[in-house]
């Protein structure tokens, strides 16, 4: 099992999400998860991820918890800007017997050569980055030619309901308890508009209070 994580901020930076104990903190919530959530999502986890073989490159994976629905087979890599989340993945990696690669970075300058993997995947993850333009950006650049990208990510509301201007209006405190996520980006049309080649995906409710709506999906470099 090979690691080299080490401190970096989080491209989603706000004054307490910088904090160690905050990071720490960060960590071990992520890590008890939430039974009824993980059922919501399991189902578009196991079709989308269990679908990526070869070099296979997750952003942001937290504690690992998205690690039981890739292919044993696929040579997994992790880029995770949490230095704290590392011990919750190996000891996952350890429970599945599955060897895991975990290297420092954010996904706005993912440290892999151009073309250079197989299928990058996140979850819950471009609602915190700074620039989520340029988080795609890399996404396609890293991906060889036919590279798949899967993804399962909160989203806004639609627009004019009750429930985007809540997400609107919680925004600033969401932000600094939630590792700087944004509750209310429209993350799927900045998927469609990213340049692949085809992208589906699909919108579901999860049982979340203001981050319900989500996308899943497949995009295709």
């Amino acid at each position: 099992m090979a690691s080299s994580l080490h401190p970096t901020a989080r491209t989603g930076f706000t004054p307490l999400a910088g904090a160690a104990w905050y990071k720490r903190l960060h960590a071990r919530l992520l890590a008890c998860g939430s039974r009824r959530y993980t059922s919501a999502v399991e189902d578009h986890k196991r079709m989308l991820f269990g679908s990526l073989g070869g070099r296979v490159l997750e952003i942001g994976p937290g504690p690992g918890t998205n690690l039981p629905y890739f292919r044993a087979d696929a040579e997994w890599i992790g880029v995770e800007p949490n230095p704290f989340m590392l011990e919750y993945i190996e000891r996952a990696a350890r429970e599945l017997g599955r060897t895991v690669d975990v290297r420092a970075g954010s996904a706005e300058y993912l440290p892999f050569p151009t073309a250079s993997v197989d299928a990058v995947a996140c979850s819950l993850v471009l609602c915190t980055v700074h620039d989520v333009a340029a988080a795609l950006r890399e996404v396609r650049r890293v991906l060889r030619p036919g590279g798949t990208f899967a993804f399962i990510e909160h989203v806004a509301a639609p627009r004019g309901t009750a429930l985007r201007a809540t997400q609107r209006v919680a925004r600033p405190v969401w932000r600094a308890l939630a590792d700087g996520c944004h509750p209310d980006r429209e993350t799927w049309a900045a998927i469609q508009d990213a340049g692949f080649a085809r992208v589906e995906m699909v919108h579901f409710r999860a049982p979340l209070p203001v981050v319900g709506p989500h996308v899943a999906g497949l995009a295709i470099r």
